[in-house]
């Protein structure tokens, strides 16, 4: 009997112990909450969204704010996102990443969306989406979460990507989500402003903009209707409107290696540093600016207007060499290359086999894409002004009016006499038709 009576009094206390541990156990893990990565730029969207997030999922917020080279937009951001309610923002640096793996690519292949979008959002989505995906990793969150709407193209870019990298992660689409409530920017604005939150924009300027060190976008508000000129000389970040450019002209010289720009007037650069001069002289000569209507992906039109100038003038001098170095079985291929790469992109597909198989064809393609092009950059125009490489198909003996050794002018006649012989056989069929 004394024995049990011990025995009880163990078993009570262990239960006692045991209770104590498990309420402790049980405030640690409520105290532990689900972590979201949200893909945070400061402005009105995800600046809205992370009151939104705690108020309906009750997550611990991360924000992650991706450095293209988008500058001083990343100035007193932090304190902005802890303000609004974040837990930890990270701000990381990808400008070279972003030059290297994805800008260089695009300008090897020339890719451009309805020949004048120069992609500059589209191809920074997935140097994005890839560093969501590791600060996710890395704070072992539940999900991520994007601030794009319903009606655009980047959901799908940030999705695919997320996707084909951690198909493990929750997705959170704001836009899409029953619980979002805001139909608008002037919603977004109500939202925070009653909850006496920062507003990071004044309403007439809320413009819905992306930047980076290779573009920056403008739309909405009066660009929303297609009839409506840019109001240029206040809507333009990197440089001026081509009536503004100076009456002088600028010459650059930009010198490839195997399709990939290397030195600015001789001197060689980065391409971080190679892309930042160029935006400046091209800014200042007014190239660059595209106004266009495009189609998005899910279907419907949209009016954006696109500052480009770095990435116009590399374009423009990759492609003036590619012209004296490519073959023209390669260039005509190329041109059907060039759309489907751009397609690809803008629809967010670049980790696909796809996109890595034309990529592997256009490495090939820059194998002798090598020289310098020069060009003038006048009152918005970019303009050839010459272009040298060792590996030039152009051949002075053989295409100069003086005959030469190398190309007798008989040459072209049995030639054209081949190419006419379809032509003359329908002539004569027709002919025959007529007198009968």
């Amino acid at each position: 009997m004394h024995i049990c009576c011990i025995v009880s009094r163990e078993k009570k206390k262990w239960m006692q112990y045991s209770a104590v541990y498990y309420i402790i156990f049980m405030e640690d893990f409520k105290m532990a909450k689900e972590k979201v990565i949200l893909a945070y730029s400061g402005g009105l969207d995800t600046t809205a969204i992370i009151p939104w997030l705690k108020e309906n999922y009750d997550y611990d917020v991360v924000c992650c704010c991706v450095d293209c080279g988008q500058g001083n937009e990343l100035d007193g951001l932090e304190e902005r996102a802890k303000y609004s309610g974040a837990a930890k923002l990270y701000i990381e640096d990808i400008t070279d990443e972003f030059c290297d793996d994805y800008i260089i690519p695009c300008v090897q292949a020339g890719a451009v969306y309805e020949n004048k979008y120069l992609l500059g959002t589209s191809m920074a989505r997935p140097g994005i989406a890839k560093k969501l995906v590791e600060i996710a990793e890395k704070e072992g969150a539940d999900a991520i979460c994007h601030g794009a709407t319903g009606k655009g193209n980047d959901q799908i870019r940030f999705e695919l990507t997320i996707k084909a990298l951690a198909p493990h992660l929750q997705i959170i689409a704001a836009w899409r989500d029953d619980k979002w409530t805001l139909q608008s920017r002037e919603d977004e604005i109500q939202y925070l402003i009653d909850r006496g939150l920062e507003v990071p924009m004044k309403k007439e300027d809320s413009y819905s903009r992306d930047s980076n060190i290779w573009h920056i976008s403008h739309e909405g508000l009066d660009l929303e209707d297609p009839a409506n000129e840019p109001k240029f000389d206040s809507l333009l970040k990197l440089g001026v409107s081509p009536e503004q450019a100076p009456d002088k002209p600028t010459y650059v010289s930009i010198t490839f290696e195997k399709g990939i720009p290397v030195a600015i007037d001789g001197k060689k650069t980065s391409p971080v540093e190679l892309l930042e001069y160029l935006n400046k002289i091209g800014g200042e000569n007014g190239v660059g600016i595209t106004d266009l209507v495009e189609n998005r992906v899910v279907g419907m039109k949209s009016r954006g207007v696109y500052e480009t100038p770095g990435g116009s003038i590399l374009y423009r001098a990759h492609r003036d060499l590619e012209y004296l170095c490519l073959d023209r079985a390669t260039t005509a291929f190329s041109e059907v290359v060039r759309s489907k790469y751009a397609d690809l992109i803008y629809r967010g597909e670049w980790f696909t086999p796809l996109r890595e198989a034309i990529a592997a064809y256009v490495d090939s393609t820059q194998e002798y894409v090598t020289g310098t092009a020069k060009l003038k950059l006048y009152k918005g125009n970019i303009i050839s002004a010459g272009v040298e490489s060792e590996y030039s198909l152009y051949n002075a003996e053989i295409a100069s009016f003086t005959t030469g050794e190398l190309y007798s002018h008989k040459d072209a006649e049995g030639f054209i006499n081949l190419m006419g012989l379809p032509l003359k056989v329908r002539a004569m069929m027709m002919a025959n038709k007529k007198n009968k």
